[in-house]
């Protein structure tokens, strides 16, 4: 063998060795982690209790807001309509939505640890995401009824009878399930290196991407593909209903009759607008665009502050489930003398 084969002979060796070594020093740094850490607004310490407060404040009024207005909508006969079917079943799913994240986010304030498992965050985003596209499917669903109502008032009790709100429910309810389960599995399959820090008060998709280790362009396709399928097209389904009922409300040559289509769509209008415009800028915002104090405050946004709004904007706006509320008031009062 020449002193030239002896030489490149070395050089390979060489080669390998570094590449073995630098394999080794991936794996090492390529960490199995068993549980993360949420941060959640321990970077101003001085108020977690004061957080607590307004959270448990927060909390036990949507749960108590909602709870009425399904009590309302089930016991009150002038209320047994499709609309207020969707109503019922929006409620419900809000409470659903925010137990999955404001229990847990009283908890880490409490105990100012943020400890969460593995298995425990990968079930917390699933549930967030299934009942958020849930969410997104069920104000279509109600899209859908008010364009028939307005649109197609003579037909309304034939096409909007009673199984077809429960289809459109349940589809609302179950659809979502396999393309949310299988994004989570295939986040959570993905490597994890080194921090096992979320900056964020729940496990969502954003903060979790950030720890993943290699390239998660695909996994950010997938994100943008699901929400293109989950919100946007239901968005757009959405802005094609009310572009009808708008053009119908203009054909109505009464004032006060216009004012009354309109007021049965506002409320609806106002929590789509909130609802999606946030959804979107967190799920289609490229993920180095995206700030983790912004995504903070945008997920506190849609997951606590919509919530408690909704009930809000959907009573003061609607004449039947005030009238209905009071004759529960005076019902109650009624029964305490």
């Amino acid at each position: 063998m020449s002193f030239k084969n002896i030489n490149e002979l070395i050089i390979l060796n060489l080669q390998y060795v570094q590449m073995e070594n630098k394999v080794e020093k991936e794996k090492s740094n390529m960490t199995t982690i068993a549980e993360f850490v949420l941060l959640g607004f321990s970077d101003i310490p001085n108020s977690q209790w004061i957080l607590f407060g307004i959270f448990l404040v927060i909390y036990l009024t949507i749960l108590m807001c909602n709870s009425i207005i399904i009590l309302i909508t089930r016991i009150d006969p002038v209320l047994q309509t499709a609309m207020y079917f969707f109503l019922n079943n929006l409620f419900f799913l809000e409470i659903c939505y925010v137990t999955v994240t404001i229990p847990r986010m009283l908890m880490d304030l409490l105990t100012q640890k943020g400890n969460i498992s593995l298995v425990a965050c990968a079930t917390q985003m699933c549930f967030v995401l299934m009942f958020g596209v849930s969410e997104c499917l069920l104000l279509t669903a109600m899209a859908y009824d008010r364009y028939v109502a307005i649109c197609n008032p003579l037909h309304y009790p034939v096409v909007m009878n009673h199984k077809v709100c429960v289809q459109l429910a349940i589809a609302a309810w179950v659809s979502t399930a396999p393309a949310v389960i299988g994004e989570t599995y295939q986040i959570f399959s993905l490597p994890f290196c080194g921090s096992n820090t979320i900056n964020h008060f729940f496990c969502d998709i954003p903060p979790i991407l950030k720890l993943v280790c290699g390239e998660t362009f695909l996994n950010e396709v997938t994100v943008c593909v699901v929400t293109v399928v989950y919100i946007i097209v239901p968005f757009l389904l959405i802005i094609i209903s009310y572009g009808k009922i708008i053009a119908n409300i203009l054909k109505i040559s009464s004032a006060r009759g216009r004012a009354k289509a309109f007021s049965t769509c506002s409320s609806h209008l106002i929590v789509v607008v909130l609802f999606y415009g946030t959804a979107t800028i967190t799920y289609l915002q490229p993920k180095p665009h995206q700030s983790e104090g912004t995504g903070k405050v945008i997920s506190l946004f849609y997951t606590v502050l919509i919530p408690t709004l909704n009930p809000i904007i959907y009573t003061l706006r609607n004449k039947d489930i005030m009238v209905a509320l009071r004759k529960l008031l005076s019902y109650y009062d009624d029964a305490k003398t």
